[in-house]
């Protein structure tokens, strides 16, 4: 029986999501060693992978699990009491066989939060401080970003992919409460897409941007850190 979960997690204190060979401390580590102490030894497929210090409020993941576990409440109730408090299964809900986290998936959003205060350890984890932020430059710029790119200068150097050509459907920058939002949907993006594009907002000009989004110069750009960073929501 093949069954979508929907997790919540707080990625501080771990390796990112993906499972590893070497350690077991990580989003999907952590949730298919407890499945395997029920019993369960299954493989865990995510929507995409976040990187190390990267949040989430929504990531869909799938399993197939053996007809014992139909009781999906309960299942729910026994993963939350067994795993790290640092994450949370949200839904646990049944599909059809033909389901795949991933690649049925035809959205994503991301959220970066920026605060323009001084740091406090209380959001540190949560929340990238910033002393100024020029809002309205960032509302402009981030504009260009929407439409089909080849994003192969907003990548992490040593992603092994095939092609680097993503489609960004919005972006946007909001003020809510204090926090400065940044939104961004698109139907996939590359190893630290997303923090390279909120670096290029913070240090580059409008011009910049669009000489990098048509690969005719690459900036030095330091990428935004991932504690700001959350995958808010998979569109299928």
């Amino acid at each position: 029986m093949r069954c979508a979960l929907t997790l919540a997690y707080n990625g501080t204190h771990f390796l990112g999501s993906q499972t590893q060979k070497s350690s077991k401390n990580t989003i999907l580590g952590q949730l298919e060693h407890v499945l395997h102490q029920l019993n369960i030894d299954a493989k865990v497929v995510a929507s995409g992978r976040t990187d190390r210090g990267v949040h989430a409020s929504a990531q869909v993941c799938h399993v197939d699990l053996p007809e014992f576990w139909s009781d999906l409440d309960k299942l729910k109730s026994v993963l939350n009491d067994m795993l790290p408090p640092s994450i949370v299964v949200k839904r646990i809900k049944s599909v059809g066989n033909n389901f795949h986290a991933r690649y049925s998936a035809k959205k994503r959003v991301y959220r970066y939060i920026i605060k323009e205060a001084p740091s406090n350890p209380f959001e540190e984890s949560f929340v990238t401080f910033l002393s100024s932020v020029d809002f309205s430059k960032i509302e402009k710029n981030i504009k260009l970003f929407v439409a089909e790119h080849d994003f192969k200068f907003f990548m992490k150097s040593g992603s092994d992919v095939k092609s680097t050509t993503r489609v960004i459907y919005k972006a946007f920058a909001y003020r809510h409460k204090g926090y400065i939002i940044l939104n961004f949907e698109a139907n996939g993006f590359l190893r630290s897409q997303i923090r390279m594009m909120v670096g290029a907002l913070l240090q580059l000009d409008s011009k910049e941007i669009a000489e990098q989004l048509q690969c005719k110069k690459k900036y030095k750009i330091k990428p935004a850190k991932s504690n700001g960073l959350y995958l808010a929501k998979i569109k299928y």
